[in-house]
């Protein structure tokens, strides 16, 4: 499982619509080899069909699609957006934080979200994942060193 490493980062990403922002978290996975292009126009598409149900919490957005739709490998990546975005999501809105979740199967799916969901139920790591500046400072946020 590739979970948020060092290549699956991107910081102070310029975006203007959510789509783009998916795009922006997606192409880290295809960057990596994890997942194939085809996969990001799947979240894509996903979202532009089923709205702003990624939008999971205040300012997180956590596009993904179906195993078939291309996932090589179980990974996910952050993007880090330099303004917020809004999706369509009034209570979460606007969105900060897109992570991408290419998953291999529902377990893997779901043992992905776990693991975020145990670094993001923390409201005080989210406002250090948005101000961070490194990989250093991220890793440090996940492994639990800065609360």
């Amino acid at each position: 499982m590739n979970f948020l490493d060092k290549n699956l980062i991107a910081f102070n990403v310029e975006v203007n619509t959510p789509q783009e922002a998916i795009e922006a978290a997606g192409n880290l996975l295809v960057c990596a080899n994890y997942v194939e292009e085809k996969y990001v126009n799947a979240m894509i598409e996903s979202y532009n069909v089923n709205g702003a149900y990624i939008v999971i919490a205040p300012a997180i957005a956590i596009p993904h699609a179906r195993p078939e739709d291309g996932v090589k490998e179980t990974s996910i990546s952050l993007a880090q957006l330099k303004k917020p975005i809004v999706f369509g999501n009034e209570a979460n809105d606007p969105v900060y934080l897109v992570f991408a979740i290419g998953a291999s199967n529902s377990d893997k799916h779901l043992e992905m979200l776990k693991r975020l969901s145990n670094i993001l139920e923390k409201r005080q790591a989210i406002t250090q994942l948005i101000d961070a500046s490194s990989y250093e400072e991220v890793k440090s946020i996940i492994d639990g060193g800065v609360y």
